[in-house]
């Protein structure tokens, strides 16, 4: 049963980065598939924000590129979210 937990701060201010990592357990982060965040604004539809694949290839949404980043630590079966600047426009679940 693959199960992740994603941990990080639940509120960041105007203008700083946030970062979030989630850590999977119950299978292998280089086993053959991609990594997605997503995320939901409130009142609107899920919003894909980018991913990494199993050898640590990353995509990311074009609204975004400039401000993203996503890696992976393999040893803690993790991967992890760098979003900067963010703005009240970036306010989501």
């Amino acid at each position: 049963q693959v199960q992740l937990q994603e941990s990080g701060p639940g509120l960041v201010k105007p203008s700083e980065t946030l970062s979030l990592t989630c850590t999977v357990s119950g299978y292998s982060i280089t086993s053959g598939y991609g990594w997605n965040w997503i995320c939901q604004p409130p009142g609107k539809s899920l919003v894909w924000m980018g991913y990494i694949w199993s050898d640590g290839g990353t995509s990311y949404s074009p609204s975004l590129k400039s401000r993203i980043f996503i890696s992976r630590d393999t040893s803690k079966k993790q991967f992890s979210l760098k979003l900067s600047s963010v703005t009240t426009e970036d306010t989501a679940t």
